[in-house]
């Protein structure tokens, strides 16, 4: 993904008590979700952990949990540095999905609906042309791996994951250009949880072309500055995809 909007709200200060866990979380979801590119080279650890609002005690014992987990390089002498590595897709998603309840996932599409619905509000209002741009990038790189039927520039040998993947990128797209940096840590938090599956239905035929079609109609009423209409459209998307994800639950047994 590159930087993007979103950054603003991967290195803003984490706050509260556990910041190791803290860091760490912020940083995992980050990678798993794109927004840190695989090879991108995080700031240096004064810089990361002033952005973080950590020690460089704190961050070097988070970067060491990431490096445990696969999900950062860590380069010594000249050109060294800490680089991202994105991991593969967990592959039990319909094993998570089994083990939900229908009404643990309406209670989850009611409180996406409610994080999904504001920041699609408060971009109508906020946002600037230039947060516009990355959802159009976004919505054109949707339309070239479903029209292609396979990943766009060779970024994965999975389709499914990486629609996936660009669905969960609109929607933080969205989030980052209503300038509120807390709905973006929560509309990442979500993405990172349940994104994989609230998008699993979606990989049947058909089905990420409409959602691609939803994707479209919410950044219309942002760049045309209809709050109203852009909370409705983003609501209803989340309300659709819940149903949809109760309906394969079911036919999972």
């Amino acid at each position: 993904m590159g930087a993007s909007g979103s950054h603003p709200a991967v290195f803003a200060p984490v706050g509260g008590a556990g910041r190791v866990e803290a860091v760490v979380r912020r940083l995992s979801d980050a990678i798993a979700l794109g927004l840190l590119a695989d090879g991108e080279q995080l700031p240096s650890e004064a810089e990361l952990a002033a952005r973080l609002g950590v020690s460089t005690v704190t961050l070097r014992e988070a970067l060491m949990a990431l490096r445990q987990q696969g999900l950062v390089e860590t380069r010594r002498g000249r050109g060294g540095g800490s680089f991202v590595r994105t991991p593969s897709e967990p592959p039990e998603l319909e094993a998570r999905l089994r083990a939900c309840t229908v009404d643990e996932l309406r209670d989850l599409g009611d409180h996406y609906a409610a994080i999904a619905g504001a920041a699609a509000r408060l971009a109508a209002l906020r946002a600037l042309p230039g947060d516009i741009a990355p959802l159009r990038r976004t919505l054109d790189a949707m339309t070239r791996a479903s029209a292609a039927g396979g990943p766009p520039d060779g970024a994965s040998s999975d389709h499914g994951a990486v629609l996936r993947r660009l669905d969960g990128r609109f929607h933080i797209e969205v989030a980052a250009a209503s300038q509120s940096a807390r709905l973006t840590q929560e509309e990442i938090r979500l993405q990172a949880d349940i994104g994989p599956l609230l998008w699993l239905p979606y990989d049947e035929p058909g089905r990420h072309d409409e959602a691609t079609a939803q994707h479209r109609a919410i950044a219309e009423a942002i760049r045309r500055a209809d709050p109203g209409l852009a909370r409705d459209l983003a609501e209803q998307h989340v309300l659709d995809a819940i149903e949809r994800l109760i309906e394969l639950r079911l036919r999972l047994g």
